[in-house]
C-alpha cells in the first residue's frame, strides 16, 4: 500500500501567526480604541461603558507576551515592558476588579494593610484624608494617565515626523521655515510653554495634547529632519523617483520606515516625559481635574498631610506609582536600543 504524504507547508504557530503586523495592529486597537473611548466618553456611552473593556483585557495579555517574545534577547526590554503592561492590565481591567468606589468617603485615615472603624473592610493601601480607598484609586488613576500621556505623544510624533519628513527632503525655503518655527518653540522653557498653553486654553485632557504638541513636536521634527537628510541620497529613494513617484509617497513609504527605528526608542523616552509633564501640571492645577482619580491629583492633594510620617503613604504610593510607569517606558527604550545595536 503506498503512503501519501501531504505537501501543504505546515501552518505556523499561532504566537508566529500572532507576530505578524497586522495582527498586531489589530490587537494595538482592541487594546487601546476601548481604554481611550472609555476615558474619554465616559458616562456618554451608555450601555456599552460596562463592556466596552472586555476585549482589551486579552488583547492586552496577547501583546506582552509576544512583546516578551520579541525582546527576550534583553532582559531589560522584558523588565520595561513588565511594568508598563502590568500598569496597562490595571487600566483595562480597572471596570472588572473587586475594588471600592474611588470616590466614596467611607472612613478617614486608615493605615495600610488594617481594618476601618466602619464595617470589616480591609484597606490594603489604607484611606486618604477623605476616607476614599487608596488602592482603587491609584488603580483607577492610571487610565486617566496613560491615555492622555500617550495619545499626547503620539499627537506630537505625527505631528513633528511630518515636518520633519518635509523639512529633510524637500529642503530648501521649506526646510529654513520649518527649522525656524521649531526653533522659535525650542527657545521657550518646556514647563514655562505648557503654562502658558494650558492658561490660555483652560486645564483638560485635550489642551494637555495641545500643550505636548508645541513642546515635543519641534524637537522630533529635529531628529527625524536628521535622519531624513542621511537617508534621502540612498539607491532607493532614487528608485522611486525615477518611476515618477510623488514627494508624499517617497516620505511616507521610503523614508518613514527607515527612519522608525530611532524614532520609537525616543519614544519610549517621551512616553516618560510626558507622563511627568501630565503628573506635574495636574499637581499645579492645570492638568487633568477632579473628580476622577489621578496620580498627581493625589500627589497634590496628599501633600500636605504626607509631611507627617504616619501618613506619607498617602503621597509614596502615587509618587511609586508614577515612578514605576516612567521607569517601565525608560527600560524599554534601553533595551530596545541595546537591540538595535545588535541587529
Amino acid at each position: 500500500m503506498a503512503t501519501t504524504f501531504d505537501a501543504r507547508p505546515a501552518a505556523p504557530p499561532l504566537l508566529d501567526r500572532l507576530s505578524a503586523p497586522k495582527a498586531v495592529l489589530i490587537l494595538v486597537a482592541l487594546m487601546w480604541v476601548p481604554l481611550t473611548l472609555y476615558v474619554m466618553a465616559g458616562r456618554n456611552l451608555g450601555v456599552l461603558q460596562p463592556y466596552i473593556l472586555l476585549p482589551a483585557i486579552p488583547a492586552t495579555l496577547i501583546l506582552y507576551v509576544l512583546a516578551v517574545r520579541a525582546w527576550r534577547e534583553s532582559w531589560t526590554a522584558v523588565i520595561g515592558a513588565t511594568l508598563v503592561f502590568f500598569w496597562l492590565l490595571m487600566a483595562v481591567s480597572a471596570p472588572y476588579l473587586p475594588l471600592l468606589d474611588p470616590n466614596k468617603p467611607i472612613a478617614p485615615f486608615v493605615l495600610p494593610f488594617s481594618h476601618g472603624k466602619v464595617g470589616d473592610t480591609f484597606f490594603w493601601l489604607g484611606t486618604d484624608f477623605k476616607g476614599r480607598d487608596m488602592l482603587s484609586r491609584t488603580v483607577w488613576g492610571c487610565q486617566r494617565v496613560i491615555v492622555w500621556g500617550v495619545t499626547a505623544t503620539v499627537v506630537a510624533y505625527v505631528v513633528g515626523t511630518l515636518f520633519g519628513l518635509i523639512a529633510g527632503y524637500l529642503s530648501g525655503w521649506w526646510d529654513e521655515l520649518i527649522t525656524f518655527f521649531g526653533n522659535v518653540l525650542l527657545s521657550f522653557p518646556v514647563m514655562v510653554l505648557f503654562i502658558v498653553v494650558l492658561n490660555y486654553l483652560g486645564p483638560s485632557g485635550f489642551n494637555i495634547v495641545i500643550a505636548v504638541t508645541f513642546a515635543s513636536a519641534p524637537a522630533i521634527m529635529r531628529i527625524v529632519r536628521g535622519l531624513t537628510l542621511d537617508i534621502k541620497s540612498r539607491d532607493y529613494v532614487f528608485a522611486a523617483q525615477t518611476r515618477g513617484e510623488r514627494p508624499f509617497y517617497i516620505m511616507i513609504f521610503e523614508l518613514l520606515p527607515n527612519v522608525r527605528g530611532p524614532i520609537i526608542v525616543d519614544a519610549c523616552l517621551r512616553l516618560g516625559y510626558t507622563t511627568v509633564a501630565i503628573t506635574t501640571l495636574t499637581f499645579l492645577g492645570l492638568g487633568l481635574q477632579p473628580p476622577d482619580p489621578d496620580w498627581g491629583l493625589m500627589i497634590k492633594e496628599a501633600a500636605k498631610t504626607a509631611m507627617l510620617f504616619r501618613f506619607s503613604y498617602m503621597l509614596i504610593i502615587p509618587a511609586l506609582s508614577v515612578s514605576t510607569l516612567i521607569l517601565g517606558f525608560n527600560l524599554m527604550a534601553d533595551g530596545l536600543r541595546e537591540i538595535s545595536l545588535r541587529d
